[in-house]
């Protein structure tokens, strides 16, 4: 799953309309009408791009390219790459340009690059506490519309696994559609004469497990179960020397991931990471002869 720069630019575009109230994005009737009035044309502005508490970056390129669209010319220059750690106070990149151009991007720049580090950071956090056991994080279909792409993405750039990036390219039955097929081995069975591969199923109880395991799923879904009944789960795909994944998802959190890793489960799913990662704080602070002017992000 890669990033499609098509797509980027589409996400830009649409960025950069909704803040200028035109409907090409970038040269709207009405555009930034403060810093068109207040800064001169000519005037140009250099500035950096640092962080203000400790994260793991993601969007930087995206960010910039922000920039970059409304400041061809603009000299960007990166210091660091998504997926490195950043501490407190490092720069992550070096600006130069038309001071107009610049503070009318600066704000979309920044809540494409705060919203991604967000979630890189946070899946950071949870990749970190499994470590050392067989488990791998996955993410979910729990993004905002539009931005699934970039989240999955930055999940990606903090350590974690993509799930299938939407309805079209990965099979998961869930509950209704067992409750309509009528039972756990017709919705397989059905899957399977459909010509579909790499069939997932969502589990809620051990007879559903014992069910998908005979109807011989690729992947089970275990949701909402308590780790005793994982344990249960895993000790019932190895005692039939079954090859199914076993993924556990449902109500995981910090505090609860290594424990449920421990089950001997391969895969953990949290809708968290994608969902409602909390933004990182960013800014960009402006260089003022040769000194740095702060300001809040």
């Amino acid at each position: 799953m890669t990033l499609d720069p098509i797509d980027i630019e589409r996400l830009i575009d649409a960025a950069l309309s909704e803040d200028l109230g035109g409907n090409d994005g970038i040269r709207s009737a009405a555009g930034d009408i403060t810093s068109r009035a207040v800064i001169p044309e000519d005037a140009e502005l250099e500035a950096v791009l640092t962080t203000h508490e400790n994260v793991v970056v993601a969007g930087l390129d995206v960010a910039l390219e922000v920039f970059r669209r409304l400041d061809p010319e603009a000299v960007l220059e990166p210091q660091v790459r998504d997926g490195d750690h950043a501490a407190r106070g490092v720069i992550l990149a070096r600006i130069k340009g038309q001071a107009q151009a610049l503070l009318t991007a600066e704000r979309t720049a920044l809540n494409f690059i705060q919203h991604l580090s967000g979630i890189a950071t946070l899946t950071r956090t949870y990749v970190e506490k499994i470590e050392g056991t067989r488990c791998a994080l996955l993410d979910t279909r729990k993004t905002i519309p539009g931005l699934r792409a970039l989240e999955k993405y930055a999940a990606r750039k903090g350590g974690g696994n993509n799930h299938r990036l939407g309805l079209h390219d990965g099979v998961l039955i869930k509950d209704n559609h067992i409750a309509i097929a009528g039972g756990v081995g017709k919705a397989v069975a059905r899957a399977k004469a459909a010509g579909l591969s790499d069939i997932e199923v969502e589990c809620d109880t051990l007879d559903q497990v014992a069910e998908a395991l005979e109807a011989r799923a690729d992947s089970l879904l275990l949701d909402n179960m308590d780790v005793e009944t994982l344990r249960r789960a895993v000790a019932l795909r190895d005692g039939k020397n079954a090859k199914a994944r076993l993924e556990a998802s449902g109500g995981v959190t910090i505090e609860t991931i290594r424990v449920i890793a421990e089950t001997g489960v391969d895969f953990i799913s949290v809708g968290r990471i994608t969902q409602s990662a909390p933004a990182v704080d960013m800014g960009l602070d402006f260089i003022v002869g040769d000194k740095l002017k702060k300001k809040d992000s």
